[in-house]
């Protein structure tokens, strides 16, 4: 039953019937996974996607230099390893709990029967694999034509998308991320984005607390980089970050 809730709860999955969602939690798998435990490795068989039920999922590919670029933070309700639908036959990046992760399995072949039988799942899959192609196509041109300040900048207007929570003193980035996730995620050294979120912040343009961003300028902040004000997924006005000084904040991340 477990399973079931989950499944009949992703959006991605609303447009299916009773009897298609009791079919594809029957084939379904759950798994919990520790914090920083791998979910698939590179080269790892694509033999089926995964809906995240609880936690939060990070994917990455390796660099030449032993390191890391993140490609997207997953949240609970959404699908990755997607690609498997469209042919891939192994794993191309990892996929690595941030925080404790229950995530469950479902077979290729099962989604691939129900997208047969079910146009609007289909369309569905298209355009998740579509939105997430973009933004990682968004993401190379920015490493090949933008400067470290409008990496960053359009980095945060991404998160204002995703994340974005209004408070008394601008828009809540609320999802926990250190100086050296935001630079793997532009292709940066962490260094760098301590330099240009201290910057940002001298200009009033957002507010450093404990590995949470406050962006107490939006209009202003997209208008540094002539891109439209992002909108937000959440109107609630909540309260507004405690003070915490930019140097605090550069020794903890």
């Amino acid at each position: 039953m477990e399973r079931y809730w989950y499944i009949k709860h992703c959006r991605l999955f609303e447009v299916l019937t009773a009897d298609q969602l009791a079919r594809l939690e029957r084939r379904a798998r759950i798994r919990k996974f520790p914090r920083k435990s791998a979910v698939y490795l590179p080269s790892d068989a694509a033999d089926g996607v995964f809906l995240l039920a609880e936690g939060r999922i990070k994917l990455c590919s390796p660099t030449p230099d032993g390191k890391e670029a993140i490609l997207a933070f997953i949240e609970a309700g959404e699908i990755f390893g997607e690609l498997s639908l469209v042919g891939e036959v192994a794993r191309d990046e990892f996929a690595e709990a941030v925080s404790p992760s229950t995530v469950i399995l479902i077979p290729r072949d099962a989604i691939e029967s129900l997208m047969a039988e079910s146009p609007a799942l289909a369309l569905g899959v298209t355009k998740l694999i579509g939105w997430r192609r973009r933004r990682i196509e968004r993401r190379l041109r920015g490493l090949l034509f933008q400067s470290n300040r409008e990496r960053v900048i359009h980095l945060l207007l991404d998160l204002a998308e995703q994340y974005g929570e209004r408070t008394t003193e601008g828009v809540l980035l609320a999802v926990k991320l250190s100086h050296q996730d935001l630079a793997s995620t532009i292709g940066a050294t962490r260094e760098t984005v301590t330099v240009v979120l201290g910057e940002l912040q001298l200009d009033g343009l957002i507010k450093v607390a404990r590995q949470r961003l406050l962006v107490r300028d939006l209009p202003r902040l997209a208008a540094c980089v002539a891109a439209p004000q992002p909108t937000l997924p959440d109107c609630t006005v909540r309260p507004s970050l405690p003070a915490v000084s930019a140097t605090m904040t550069a020794r903890k991340t």
